[in-house]
């Protein structure tokens, strides 16, 4: 089917829905920096395309009437006003970007909408958003049903719920599109991979080496445990207080000196992505002396000792126990400099970098090269993973969507 990829970010959707045989014809993206990754991953010549949603005609939208079969996108999750309640749902829902895709939908009258959201959307506001968003549909002409997916099931390691809603032009679009059950009793058994021990299915792998000196996380302290295994210690507000990580697991390092925060440790899987750099892995280091675990390769080529700093970009040392200046960037002031400190154990805690994130929501490297040769920060490559959707699973309901067709 040809489909528009409405929010399209980085093209998850569109990746996903090329890959089960469909084909885009147009895509709307309001973010400068989605767009120029866009644009240099996919071929996008001769395509129709739009920046800002709310100022697409409807005749515009009418162009594609006939063409277009499936709407796709993941839109924001905003709240709706409960106002003109004698007046349908559409005026409901004016003043969000749902509306937006409503009015898309009913110029366009494709015969499927294929959109995607937080689990949370479904309780939101007591359920009434979500109840107005399945009113609209049925005011539209569209039967809806919708599944919870989470990504860990789909061949990456990421823990992320999210909900997945198909709309159906009614009298149109034939049988139900989600399966009640799989195979084996459930919606998907793909396998679940360690990100630093394993291949998946799709071939998404993870490398041991370390990209990123700026990652070590203050709030982990070295417990010995058994045999050769490095381990740490990572405080969490729960009743024991904390969890074990082990080599292989992610770490959330954000917001480390938190007496609230929970979950902190995946336990070979990575927690949901979000927008910023907040994740690391605990891995295995050489020994080079009681320093092992936090020895680099320095610009300066200084020495380093107890007690000394490391600049996270340049990798320089200071020998005078200081700090340097603080920047403006947010990774500096997240990180700022690095106290190295002494272990005996043969670990090393570091962020993910951006080339894994993305591998955590499915993207080949190859698009990952072309997006980062576009000249994107790596701010920017963290935020559009945090934002994008994963791809396998956007596939894996792509293939339903075209077997209903072929019913």
């Amino acid at each position: 089917m040809k489909f528009l990829d409405l929010f399209s970010g980085i093209g998850g959707f569109r990746l996903g829905l090329e890959r089960s045989g469909h084909t885009p014809v147009g895509y709307v993206e309001i973010d400068k920096f989605a767009r120029q990754s866009y644009q240099a991953m996919y071929n996008t010549d001769g395509e129709w395309t739009a920046e800002d949603i709310n100022k697409v005609t409807d005749e515009e939208w009418r162009k594609f009437n006939g063409t277009v079969e499936l709407i796709a996108g993941g839109f924001p999750c905003q709240s709706f006003s409960i106002a003109g309640k004698r007046e349908g749902f559409l005026n409901q829902t004016k003043g969000t970007l749902f509306f937006e895709v409503a009015r898309a939908v009913k110029q366009i009258k494709p015969r499927f909408v294929f959109l995607e959201n937080v689990k949370g959307l479904l309780n939101h506001d007591k359920g009434n958003n979500f109840r107005t968003i399945l009113n609209t549909f049925d005011e539209l002409g569209y039967d809806v049903e919708w599944r919870i997916y989470n990504s860990k099931d789909f061949g990456v390691p990421q823990n992320r719920e999210r909900v997945y809603i198909i709309g159906h032009l009614r009298g149109d679009s034939g049988r139900e599109v989600f399966p009640f059950f799989g195979e084996d009793g459930e919606t998907n058994s793909a396998n679940v991979i360690n990100p630093l021990k394993g291949k998946s299915d799709y071939g998404w792998h993870f490398e041991q080496e370390v990209h990123d000196e700026n990652g070590l996380c203050r709030t982990v302290k070295a417990n010995g445990g058994s045999g050769n295994i490095p381990k740490v210690m990572v405080k969490e507000a729960t009743k024991k207080g904390y969890d074990i990580a082990t080599v292989g697991d992610s770490i959330n390092i954000s917001q480390p000196n938190s007496k609230t925060r929970r979950g902190r440790v995946g336990h070979g899987i990575a927690n949901t992505l979000v927008t910023g750099s907040e994740q690391a892995t605990l891995i295995a280091k050489p020994h080079f002396g009681r320093l092992g675990a936090q020895a680099v390769e320095t610009a300066n080529n200084n020495k380093i000792e107890h007690g000394d700093c490391i600049e996270p970009y340049n990798k320089r040392v200071r020998s005078d126990k200081l700090s340097g200046t603080l920047t403006t960037r947010p990774e500096g002031l997240k990180t700022a400099m690095i106290p190295v400190v002494e272990t005996e154990i043969g670990y090393r805690i570091r962020k993910l970098t951006p080339r894994e994130t993305w591998r955590l929501q499915a993207f080949p490297d190859e698009l990952f090269d072309k997006a980062q040769q576009a000249g994107l920060s790596d701010s920017q490559l963290y935020k559009q993973a945090g934002n994008s959707v994963t791809v396998n699973v956007i596939e894996y309901i792509g293939n339903l969507l075209k077997e209903s067709v072929m019913r």
